[in-house]
């Protein structure tokens, strides 16, 4: 039997005992959920059936259920044409051997620079290096996140050609206290234990979390240790201005052992990552709007290792980067059905990159860079036909200190012939300017780089059906760019623009709320691509749910991953697998869980990047407390 039959024969058997507390109800993707409300970062609240970007949510209570430290494994799950590599049981890494690379439908980048990644709004990566850093994601900070499948530069400028992550912070919404504590503990020495808390007075509300995760590896020098904590005081000035001040701290320590055909020794990184923000927001009948203050730092040292038989590099790599802006934006209505947004942004980045030897007279400068950039855009929707027809078009220009000015034009309408249908259609433009580390650092920099662009045609359907109980989605899509950036041949020239990349697929996704106690979901995403891309798969395929019965709870999903690639040259070199995760609950008083969860229940042997080999069964055990 194929891996794929026997995946859907999977599916079939489990779906039938496979939801969520009635009294929570889980929150769904909401290209498919017509009564949504979603905050696309730089334009106000917004019902998803009348922009026509394909925006995908999920939830605070998927996020808890999936009793997961980091974010990204069930954005992975919940998201289709979304993908992001792992390389072990816990921790992401950087540098070479790091995993967390992300990829929508294609498009991202190895190391990612081309998804775009928010926090509350703005843009989260590292100054020099131009990619996120998937380690500092944790679950413990997000209420929800919104994940933008397609170009989102119109809003966000260069990074977003793929789509946007925006993830949303906890706020206390009600005055009072809450409370919460999490600790698990399971394979391979892997321990995760975090706190939080919210706390409201009428127009002061505070939210603060603390955590602690770190895993031994399932393989030899594979460590990894990370301490992480937030802070956020939100004040409603008046009814209609409210401030929001934000802090995230995170320290990551993490070994790559090497691939298993090439190891490596003591190839360590330290890591600390740093963000805050000011936000000054504005909420009328006819216009909103904000101010927004964003400062994001981060120091790497790495210890780059050797190879067995090797003597180890008399030096460590260093870097200090930051990144620092802000965005303002007024969104006003001038007559009935319209809702006219105008926006500035401004950006600097960059950093200084050195290697440190122990005498420091020695050290030698990699990079000493800092690029600013600056963009105004303005973005027009128009509801007709009693709101059954709505047209949106937006216009940006980003004005790069090194490569000057991009237009990025976008055009799309969505279409109601019924209270349960929507039909949508866009056009837009996505781009990308290089990084610091593409023209000044390392061979095979090129300061003559020339932006990334791609252009991508978009068709979707929304369906409710079964008085809203069943949700349904399909998006088409074509993607055709150029100018990527790649060497001719690996290891062998300049970076050079003399990629391309087309891309073409489809993306289906369903929820069903079968009863109060059992809810089922899937998606399936194809891609198909004319120019094969690293850590994109062909085929992704999710389909999971939940079942609630008095004081239990047992969720679990299976998904498969089909012809995945791990190498495209000098041959392409695929991957297929099979996942299947399940996790129960019991509730064993009203403040306490106790819960177990199991990961890879299959056993399957399976790589996501080349030569390292992910972890086999691994199970998990631990308690919630809520106070």
């Amino acid at each position: 039997m194929s891996k794929l039959a026997f995946f859907l024969c999977a599916c079939l058997s489990v779906s039938s005992t496979i939801c969520a507390d009635e009294n929570n109800p889980p929150q769904i993707n909401d290209t498919i959920r017509l009564d949504e409300v979603i905050v696309t970062g730089t334009l106000p609240k917004v019902n998803p059936r009348n922009v026509p970007m394909s925006i995908s949510v999920v939830g605070e209570r998927q996020i808890q259920n999936r009793l997961e430290p980091s974010l990204l494994p069930l954005l992975t799950e919940e998201v289709p044409g979304l993908f992001i590599t792992q390389r072990g049981v816990m921790g992401y890494g950087v540098a070479a051997g790091g995993a967390g690379g992300m990829s929508i439908r294609g498009i991202g980048g190895t190391p990612t620079s081309g998804v775009l990644v928010l926090i509350d709004g703005h843009p989260q990566y590292m100054g020099l290096m131009g990619h996120p850093l998937a380690d500092s994601y944790q679950s413990l900070m997000a209420e929800r996140v919104e994940v933008v499948r397609g170009p989102a530069s119109v809003l966000y400028g260069s990074n977003a050609m793929g789509g946007v992550i925006n993830i949303i912070t906890k706020e206390q919404k009600r005055n009072g206290a809450r409370h919460s504590a999490r600790v698990m503990y399971g394979n391979y020495n892997t321990l995760s234990a975090e706190a939080s808390g919210g706390w409201k007075k009428e127009r002061l509300r505070v939210n603060g979390n603390i955590g602690y995760n770190r895993s031994g590896g399932h393989r030899e020098n594979m460590d990894f240790e990370q301490i992480n904590g937030y802070g956020k005081i939100g004040y409603d000035f008046t009814r209609n201005w409210s401030g929001l001040i934000d802090l995230n701290l995170s320290n990551t320590r993490s070994s790559n052992p090497g691939t298993t055909a090439a190891p490596i020794i003591d190839n360590d990184a330290d890591i600390t990552r740093g963000m805050a923000s000011f936000a000054l927001e504005n909420e009328y009948e006819k216009t909103s709007g904000a101010l927004i203050f964003f400062y994001n730092s981060g120091t790497h040292r790495i210890n780059d290792g050797y190879s067995e038989g090797q003597q180890p590099k008399p030096f460590r790599f260093n870097s200090d980067d930051q990144m620092l802006g802000f965005s303002a934006y007024q969104s006003y209505a001038f007559f009935e059905g319209n809702r006219t947004t105008a926006g500035f942004d401004f950006q600097r980045y960059g950093g200084k990159a050195w290697n440190k030897f122990p005498d420091e007279s020695n050290n030698v400068q990699l990079a000493d860079a800092h690029l600013n950039d600056v963009a105004g855009y303005i973005n027009v929707q128009q509801s007709l036909l009693e709101n059954r027809l709505t047209l949106n078009a937006g216009i940006r220009l980003d004005n790069h200190e090194k490569n000057g000015p991009e237009w990025i034009p976008q055009f799309g309408l969505s279409f109601a012939p019924a209270a349960s249908t929507v039909v949508k259609a866009v056009i837009s433009k996505g781009f990308r300017n290089p990084t610091i580390r593409e023209m000044y650092m390392f061979p095979p920099q090129n300061p003559d780089l020339l932006p990334e662009r791609l252009m991508n045609y978009e068709v979707s359907l929304m369906q409710s059906l079964l008085q809203n109980r069943l949700n349904l989605g399909l998006n088409l899509f074509y993607i055709k760019g150029d100018n990527m950036i790649q060497q001719a041949e690996p290891g062998i020239g300049k970076w050079e623009n003399s990629g391309k990349v087309e891309n073409k697929g489809f993306e289906i996704s369903a929820d069903y709320q079968a009863t109060r106690d059992l809810r089922l979901s899937a998606n399936y995403s194809l891609l198909d691509m004319t120019y094969k891309i690293l850590a994109a798969p062909e085929h992704k395929l999710y389909m999971g749910g939940s079942y609630t019965k008095e004081r239990w709870n047992l969720s679990t999903g299976i998904q498969y991953i089909g012809n995945l690639y791990k190498a495209v040259r000098p041959e392409p070199v695929r991957e297929s697998f099979v996942l299947w995760n399940a996790r129960i609950n019991y509730r064993a008083l009203g403040w306490l869980d106790l819960f177990l969860k199991g990961e890879n229940l299959l056993g399957q042997e399976y790589e996501i990047n080349a030569g390292y080999p992910m972890p086999k069964t691994t199970l998990f055990g631990g308690a919630q407390l809520h106070f």
